[in-house]
């Protein structure tokens, strides 16, 4: 029997991560192309923090609900872990990237600075979220 069929808990943890890290990939390859996809950028690095942070949580078995809001979710993990405050803190204005390019609606054009710094947030929070979980078979 494979070891995800024995542990449950550690299979969906890393699928969290699996899809965070996926979504960084995207949000790199959008900020290379000409020109860069940056409304892309900004929407898969939301993604890839909250996929994360989601990922933390499973882990520690705490429920989420079913969110976009990063705000909300790093509250949840610094509930677990204080000392992520300072990390994580700085991934909830990208809440609504989840949303914002997805309609059409009022014209916003964001900067390349503006996804590249994205890009470094939402590395960080899938950086130091898996940190924390160095112990889970595979995820690191």
């Amino acid at each position: 029997m494979p070891p995800e069929a024995e542990n449950p808990r550690v299979a969906e943890t890393r699928a969290w991560f699996a899809k965070s890290r996926f979504d960084l990939r995207c949000a790199e390859t959008d900020l290379q192309a000409v020109p860069p996809l940056v409304e892309d950028v900004l929407f898969h690095c939301q993604q890839a923090a909250e996929k994360a942070m989601k990922g933390f949580l499973t882990w520690h078995d705490a429920t989420f609900a079913r969110t976009h809001d990063l705000r909300r979710l790093v509250d949840a993990c610094v509930a677990i872990d204080a000392s992520l405050e300072p990390a994580l803190a700085e991934s909830a204005p990208l809440s609504e990237f989840a949303w914002r390019f997805r309609y059409p609606g009022e014209p916003f054009e964001p900067a390349l600075g503006e996804a590249a710094e994205a890009l470094r947030i939402a590395r960080s929070v899938v950086a130091v979220t898996a940190e924390r979980l160095r112990g889970v078979p595979g995820l690191i």
